[in-house]
């Protein structure tokens, strides 16, 4: 079964660009659109995708509600935001309300696919490039951080070093290769870090990691 996608843009030529670059690739399959988060928040439900591509500035409804509307709803769609570096106040407020992540408007179309497949598996969209910046920016008015440390001890030694590589926008095999561990032990990691801090995916890692000060920002 292909993967299902909404793209969601308010400018047509976005949508048709978007539409075109995936649609040259056989596992995914645009089965709508829409042009601003109501829209969105109404597709979505009716034909419940896998991933929506979701833009953040958007009029009637902008991306950050349509996302959170999207996820609450329950029905398994997974939000994917894409977004500028202008607009970098916009996308903690994403991330918390849902998103399994964001890419640039100017990423590559091979990056932009390999990372819909990544969402639909499950995994989580974590750009080094743009998450240190995101957070820099957020967070970095208070080093200290804005999360209680101590939700952290129920990690072991090896599981923090593990959510610090997360944080750094590391995948599995670097992590493995940064560690010296098996990308299979990694995974395992990985798993039980989420679990133990009742986290949806990597993407709330990383937030988490920067809020309680375990990765300073620009460190």
């Amino acid at each position: 079964m292909p993967i299902t996608v909404l793209v969601v843009d308010d400018q047509e030529l976005m949508r048709m660009g978007l539409k075109m670059v995936l649609g040259a690739h056989p596992d995914i399959e645009v089965i709508g659109e829409a042009e601003n988060g109501a829209a969105a928040i109404s597709r979505a439900k009716e034909l419940r995708p896998d991933v929506v591509l979701m833009d953040v500035r958007m009029p009637v409804v902008d991306g950050v509600s349509a996302t959170q509307r999207i996820v609450e709803a329950g029905d398994g769609c997974r939000v994917l935001m894409m977004t500028t570096f202008d607009l970098d106040e916009h996308l903690l407020g994403a991330l918390r309300a849902g998103a399994s992540g964001f890419l640039l408007k100017d990423t590559p179309p091979e990056d932009l696919v390999s990372a819909i497949r990544s969402v639909a598996g499950g995994d989580a969209v974590v750009s080094p490039k743009v998450t240190k910046r995101l957070l820099d920016r957020l967070i970095g008015d208070d080093p200290g951080g804005t999360r209680d440390p101590v939700v952290l001890d129920v990690l072991t030694a090896r599981e923090r070093e593990v959510l610090e590589q997360i944080a750094a926008g590391r995948s599995n095999a670097e992590i493995a290769e940064q560690l010296y561990l098996s990308e299979a032990t990694v995974k395992t990691h990985v798993g039980r870090v989420l679990t133990k801090l009742g986290l949806r995916d990597r993407v709330q890692a990383v937030v988490l990691a920067y809020e309680t000060g375990l990765v300073r920002p620009g460190g």
